[in-house]
């Protein structure tokens, strides 16, 4: 009897303190969420109509990180002062602060309309890639220069035409588009200037494909999304190119297994 009562009592005792320890654990994690709430409340009164998003406590100084359109800004938790840029690992010479952005700012691959993109797939097309692409920007054509040299990859292109930059990008994007064949229609166009023999009259999904770049904070010509839903702007060289859709396709497969 007094082996099962004392069998009871530490029986208890553990009970109060997996308890007292799950207690301690959500009282924490509900600290948190209201310290988050509260710079969060903070930074929309500091910045009236702002776009603040991403509110969560950052390891780096104690302070607290948040994310305003396309940049990242550091806080204290009375939100006094405000630090704007990027924080570097010294020993990799890493970017901390684009590698965080990249992470919050992925898109789902599945979200993404592709048959509104034009088609290439080379190699095994295996690999995947998606590029918002304007036809008159010269960064497209350095980008489109680069492709030409993977291999193994799928590539879905969406006619992103930036007409404050380019007023005759959707004249063009459209023609494009309403040509037999779209995707020589493309290749042509960046490799000889010429665009096919048509009035662009056709339904386009130029329009749509507006939609679907502000959807996605998309403000800028050549912007990549790689498979695992990764945002990239710009025109990378080819070796970065590789490394990026390499990275993706190790996301997405996860750790190997032993």
């Amino acid at each position: 009897m007094r082996l099962l009562l004392s069998s009871l009592v530490l029986a208890g005792m553990a009970c109060v303190a997996v308890n007292s320890a799950w207690a301690q654990e959500n009282t924490k994690t509900d600290a948190s969420a209201k310290e988050i709430a509260t710079v969060k409340k903070l930074l929309e009164a500091r910045f009236p109509g702002a776009p603040i998003s991403n509110v969560s406590k950052s390891p780096y100084f104690g302070l607290y990180e948040a994310q305003l359109d396309d940049r990242m800004l550091y806080t204290d938790a009375k939100v006094n002062y405000v630090l704007v840029g990027s924080v570097y690992d010294t020993a990799t010479r890493t970017n901390l602060t684009e590698q965080r952005m990249r992470k919050m700012n992925r898109v789902a691959w599945e979200s993404l309309p592709l048959d509104i993109a034009i088609k290439k797939v080379k190699g095994d097309g295996s690999r995947k890639l998606a590029v918002f692409s304007d036809g008159d920007c010269p960064f497209c054509k350095r980008l489109e220069t680069e492709m030409k040299r993977l291999d193994n990859v799928t590539v879905y292109t969406f006619l992103f035409p930036i007409e404050q930059l380019h007023p005759d990008a959707a004249r063009k994007s459209a023609r494009i588009w309403c040509a037999p064949d779209r995707l020589k229609a493309w290749d042509d166009w960046f490799d000889s200037a010429k665009l096919p023999d048509n009035k662009g009259d056709c339904a386009t999904p130029i329009a749509q494909t507006a939609l679907l770049g502000q959807k996605f904070h998309v403000n800028a010509t050549p912007t990549l999304i790689f498979a695992d839903g990764s945002v990239v702007a710009g025109a990378l060289p080819l070796d970065r190119l590789e490394a990026e859709l390499n990275q993706a396709e190790s996301e997405i497969k996860g750790p190997a297994k032993k």
